[in-house]
């Protein structure tokens, strides 16, 4: 078997069976790695400040914190998954992920937990962006299944943010 042959065989290998065209494939595949990226990028850098979280609330704030990272990591394999579902390829390494997230990471040696709240809030508000415009490709190309993950995804998201906003209020 030559070098060609092989190739093909391992790309073929990869291919899975969908009724999306293959433009539609690329479309949604890439906006699901983006975001999954960014999700990934979400997932540290809540659990960066669930471990660095100090002060008067600390116990509030790192069980509120911990509790939203489960939920954000929760998300990522059913993102990479349906990617994979429609015969689409997803995100290989931390590399990758970094040239694809668009959410600033955050390695400040100290945060106050006010500046972490606000900046998780901001930060999933601007998840909840990306992940109307993924919406939006998935509508165009009638992707109905990873429309309704992401309507799912939205409102988890926006709970998010609004717990975040709401805590920020009379955070010390």
């Amino acid at each position: 078997m030559d070098r060609i042959e092989l190739e093909n065989r391992r790309k073929a290998s990869l291919a899975t069976p969908s009724d999306l065209a293959s433009n539609a494939t690329a479309d949604i595949s890439g906006a699901l790695a983006a975001l999954l990226a960014d999700t990934f990028a979400l997932y540290l850098k809540t659990k960066n400040f669930h471990w660095h979280m100090s002060g008067l609330h600390f116990r509030d704030y790192h069980l509120l914190l911990d509790e939203q990272g489960d939920q954000i990591f929760a998300m990522t394999d059913a993102i990479a998954e349906r990617a994979r579902k429609i015969g689409g390829m997803t995100i290989r390494s931390i590399g990758h992920i970094g040239r694809l997230q668009r959410l600033l990471d955050n390695d400040a040696d100290f945060v106050t937990p006010r500046d972490m709240l606000a900046e998780l809030k901001g930060d999933n508000q601007q998840l909840i962006s990306f992940m109307r415009q993924a919406h939006e490709v998935c509508v165009e190309h009638n992707d109905v299944a990873t429309s309704s993950l992401l309507e799912v995804w939205i409102d988890e998201t926006e709970r998010r943010a609004w717990f975040l906003f709401e805590t920020t209020r009379n955070a010390e």
